[in-house]
């Protein structure tokens, strides 16, 4: 429905524009702002003093909390106003405070959030920027520009990673990591800088990854890591390991991919 049909689950005292686009099973609460050009799905609870501005789509099943800032320009100096997008996927919980931009011509001019993802209070989410399903970025952890953060992730309070650097699949950043390079799937890393410490092992084992998945995975982190290789000869001596454990491809992907250079 439109905004001028609102039902009995949005409160009077929201702000909605007669443009966005909102399913009449959406709740929506005291003094939101809801812009131009706004989708949201069936499903979905936006609780109080929240507000959202488009182009902007937002799935099915999402849980948005107050004071929560969703898709506002981007404060790059580069933006002059473009018309640029936000999409969110299904099922997401995003609790008080979060701030996510919109993305910017210069690269893709989307920010996309996946499904079934919790991001905490105060998590700030940068422009251009991609979440992949069932993350977690944990209080005021931080995502600049252009960043991509593989499924499954979880990123420690504070955590802070810079522009265009890629955060692998099964990855685990402990609280306060400063991250100013890739950091390959599977791996768990720490510290300002932010160094890898070994694989997620614990992570790995609760998603019903097998014993053999895992060992096979903490080879290949010391091929990596403990051996003083240069990345090309890491991925030559990983490749044969990808007949024990399919993952092993998963990971020398995430390496081939980064243009950063990784976490050592």
């Amino acid at each position: 429905m439109t905004a001028s049909q609102t039902s009995g689950l949005i409160d009077s005292r929201a702000i909605i524009d007669p443009s966005a686009i909102i399913h009449d099973k959406v709740s929506i609460g005291p003094f939101c702002i809801i812009g131009a050009d706004v989708v949201i799905g069936e499903g979905s609870i936006i609780e109080s003093h929240v507000v959202i501005k488009g182009p902007t789509t937002i799935g099915q099943n999402n849980h948005i909390y107050q004071f929560s800032s969703i898709g506002e320009d981007t404060p790059d100096l580069k933006y002059k106003g473009e018309p640029t997008t936000l999409t969110i996927g299904d099922n997401n919980v995003i609790r008080e405070g979060v701030t996510i931009h919109r993305g910017t011509v210069q690269d893709r001019g989307d920010t996309l959030i996946g499904d079934n993802n919790l991001l905490m209070a105060y998590a700030h989410v940068g422009h251009d920027s991609v979440i992949g399903s069932h993350c977690i970025l944990v209080n005021n952890a931080a995502l600049a520009g252009h960043v991509t953060v593989g499924d499954w992730a979880i990123l420690g309070g504070f955590t802070l990673v810079h522009q265009h650097c890629h955060i692998g699949a099964h990855c685990f950043t402990g609280m306060g990591s400063a991250i100013g390079k890739d950091v390959p799937a599977f791996m768990m890393v720490a510290g300002a800088p932010a160094e890898t410490r070994t694989i997620n092992a614990e992570g790995l084992r609760r998603r019903g990854f097998t014993d053999t998945d895992v060992s096979t995975l903490m080879k290949a982190y010391k091929i990596i890591f403990r051996r003083g290789l240069t990345l090309e000869q890491a991925i030559a001596q990983l490749e044969p390991l990808v007949s024990l454990s399919l993952h092993i491809q998963t990971l020398i992907d995430s390496l081939k991919s980064s243009t950063r250079g990784i976490v050592r």
